[in-house]
């Protein structure tokens, strides 16, 4: 396997659980501001169940870790198809890219959150995953074992 293309995949998981601190570090004490202390509400309670209660930019953060918990799994598989298949140095370059540009989408959601800029950092993410999909079908359905390493 090659770590190079494994690289941006755990950059992300990484970046992932930074998020999940940062949604519970706004989202605790907004809700212990409003008496909503973590275990006080209605057995079953959801995240979605705060939308409305606490204010847009503390559920901004919840956001967009359920974004990252969507769409990068795609990418995950993607990634370790190339990692198995033997990913090119612009597959590499792509993750990071795909990565660069999930990352700015978290941190623009989170903060200032305009749809239209963040709908631009998510097309712009999604093309770069496009690509490395195609290519991952491409190293998958026109392998030749033959010319593998015996």
């Amino acid at each position: 396997m090659q770590a190079q293309i494994l690289a941006p995949a755990a950059v992300l998981v990484l970046w992932s659980i930074i998020m999940l601190f940062w949604m519970a570090g706004t989202r605790f004490p907004a809700m212990k501001k409003l008496g909503r202390g973590v275990g006080t509400g209605r057995p079953g309670g959801r995240g979605q169940d705060l939308e409305g209660v606490l204010p847009d930019e503390v559920n901004w953060k919840a956001h967009n870790y359920t974004h990252l918990m969507e769409q990068p799994t795609i990418f995950y598989a993607t990634v370790v198809i190339l990692a198995i298949m033997g990913a090119g140095a612009i597959d590499v370059l792509l993750a990071w890219i795909y990565v660069g540009l999930r990352l700015i989408h978290s941190v623009y959601q989170a903060t200032v959150n305009k749809v239209k800029v963040r709908l631009g950092i998510f097309f712009l993410s999604t093309l770069a995953l496009t690509v490395l999909a195609v290519r991952a079908v491409m190293a998958t359905l026109f392998h030749d074992p033959s010319l593998a390493p015996a």
